[in-house]
C-alpha cells in the first residue's frame, strides 16, 4: 500500500531548485578531508644552513641530547607518559627513520635581510638541494620554502625568491610530490589572491596543469582575525584561495606582538592566542584545510636542569594543542623533536585502547554503555588513523584490538568507500 502524501512534483522540484546554490557551495567550498597526510610538525630552518644531510643529523642529535633509548624512557616516565619503555623504542626508531615530517627553509625571519644578490643565489642553490634529496630518498614526506610577506618592503624580494627556487626546480624535472610553500604574515585576503595570480603564471611559464602549486598561509597578523569591515579574513581567504591553500599555521610570536603583550607572557597557551586559534578553527572546519599550532621559543638546550624543564613545557604545550584538536605544530630546533614524538605517540597510545573498542563496538553493533553516532565514530576513525601515520601505532595492532581492516578505518574515518590497495599501511 503506497504512503500518503501532500506534495507534488512541481513542489519537489522546486526544493531541488532552491537549494541548487546551496549544494553547489558545500560541495566547492565545504568538500570535507580528501585523506592526504598532515605531518604532526612543521620544522624550519634558515635556508643558507640547510644540506640534504640535514634531517638525519636532527634525528641522531636529538637521540643523542635525550641519551638514546634508555634516556627516551627515563624522560618519559619522568613526564608521567604510560609505557615509557615502548614510547622510547617507537620514538627513537622515528628519529632514525623519519627525523623531520615536514621541513621548511627559511628565507624570511630565519634568513633575514641580504644583498639582491646573496638571496638569489641561496634561493637557486635551496633548489638544487632539494632536487637532491629527493633523488637520494633522503628529503622529508614534505619540503619547501617560507619566502618573505607581500608587504611593499619585501614584495618584490619574496615573488623573486619565488620564482628563482620553483624555476630551478623546474629546471631538474618534476616538482617534488611533498612541495610546501609558505607565504608568511598576510593581512589581506588580497595577498592570498596575489599569491594565487603567482600561481597561475608560473604554471603558464612552466605548462603544468592548473593548481599544480598550492601554498600555505601563516596567521601571524590580528587583521586576518578581524578586519578594518568587522569581518573575519581568514575565513574569507580560504575561498579566495582558489583550492589552493592547503594550511592555515599560527605564527605564535608575530602575532602577540602584533597585540601588544609583553614577551614575557608571549605563549601558544595565552588567552589571546587560544581566541586567534579558535577562531581559525572554525574557519577550516569541513574544508579540507589543516591547521598548525606555532612554537615555543623555550629551547632545550644549556644545563641539565634547563633542558628538562624545556622539554617538560614542550611537550606539555604539544599535549595541549593535540587536545585541542590542532595535530600539528612548529619545531625550531632539533631537540625539540624528543618531547614532539614522544608526547605526540603518548597521546595517540594512550588513548586507543579506548577508542579502538568503541569503534569495534559501532562497526560489530557490539551493545556498550557508549552509543556513538556516525560523526563520534568518525573522529574515532580519524584519531586511530593520525596515529597509524606518524608512527605511533601500526596496522597490527589496529586490526586486532579493533577488529577491522585497516581500509575499513579509513573509510569511517573519511567517510567514503577506501579501497584495499589505497588504504594506508
Amino acid at each position: 500500500m503506497a504512503a500518503n502524501t501532500s506534495l507534488d512534483t512541481t513542489a519537489l522540484a522546486a526544493v531541488e531548485l532552491r537549494l541548487a546554490a546551496t549544494d553547489k557551495l558545500l560541495a566547492k567550498n565545504y568538500p570535507g578531508d580528501d585523506g592526504r597526510r598532515q605531518p604532526i610538525h612543521t620544522a624550519y630552518v634558515p635556508a643558507d644552513r640547510y644540506t640534504p644531510e640535514l634531517p638525519a643529523q636532527w634525528g641522531a642529535d636529538a637521540l643523542e641530547a635525550a641519551g638514546g633509548v634508555s634516556g627516551l624512557q627515563s624522560l618519559a616516565s619522568t613526564l608521567g607518559l604510560k609505557d615509557a619503555g615502548r614510547l622510547a623504542e617507537l620514538v627513537a626508531s622515528k628519529l632514525e627513520s623519519e627525523p623531520i615530517e615536514d621541513l621548511r627553509l627559511d628565507f624570511e625571519d630565519g634568513f633575514g635581510h641580504r644583498s639582491d644578490e646573496e638571496e638569489d643565489q641561496w634561493a637557486a642553490r635551496a633548489a638544487k638541494d632539494v632536487v637532491a634529496a629527493v633523488n637520494s630518498a633522503v628529503a622529508p614526506p614534505f619540503i619547501g620554502i617560507r619566502f618573505k610577506c607581500f608587504e611593499a618592503p619585501t614584495r618584490s624580494r619574496a615573488v623573486r625568491t619565488l620564482d628563482i627556487f620553483i624555476s630551478e626546480l623546474a629546471a631538474h624535472g618534476p616538482l617534488p610530490s611533498g612541495l610546501v610553500l609558505t607565504l608568511p604574515k598576510v593581512t589581506t585576503v588580497a595577498q592570498v589572491e596575489t599569491m594565487v595570480y603567482i600561481c597561475e603564471n608560473l604554471e603558464r611559464a612552466h605548462s603544468w596543469a592548473p593548481r599544480t602549486l598550492k601554498f600555505e598561509v601563516q596567521m601571524e597578523t590580528p587583521q586576518l582575525i578581524l578586519s578594518h569591515e568587522g569581518i573575519v579574513p581568514s575565513a574569507v581567504l580560504l575561498h579566495a584561495g582558489d583550492g589552493r591553500i592547503t594550511s592555515l599555521h599560527y605564527g605564535t610570536y608575530d602575532y602577540s606582538a602584533s597585540l601588544g603583550i609583553a614577551a614575557a607572557y608571549q605563549s601558544m597557551e595565552h588567552p589571546a592566542a587560544d581566541y586567534a586559534k579558535n577562531v581559525m578553527q572554525v574557519a577550516i572546519a569541513e574544508t579540507g584545510v589543516h591547521m598548525s599550532d606555532g612554537s615555543t621559543n623555550i629551547l632545550p638546550l644549556g644545563d641539565d636542569e634547563s633542558v628538562r624543564a624545556a622539554w617538560a613545557l614542550h611537550a606539555r604545550l604539544v599535549r595541549r594543542h593535540l587536545e585541542r584538536g590542532i595535530y600539528q605544530g612548529w619545531d625550531l630546533h632539533q631537540n625539540q623533536l624528543v618531547t614532539r614524538y614522544l608526547a605526540s605517540y603518548a597521546f595517540y597510545r594512550e588513548g586507543f585502547d579506548a577508542a579502538a573498542t568503541r569503534l569495534r563496538n559501532y562497526v560489530h553493533k557490539i551493545e556498550s554503555a557508549i552509543m556513538d553516532e556516525p560523526a563520534t565514530a568518525k573522529a574515532l576513525g580519524n584519531f586511530i588513523r593520525r596515529g597509524l601515520i606518524c608512527g605511533a601505532l601500526s596496522a597490527e595492532e589496529i586490526v586486532e584490538h579493533a577488529g577491522i581492516s585497516i581500509e575499513t578505518l579509513e573509510s569511517i574515518a573519511l567517510a567514503r568507500e577506501i579501497k584495499k590497495e589505497d588504504a594506508h599501511v
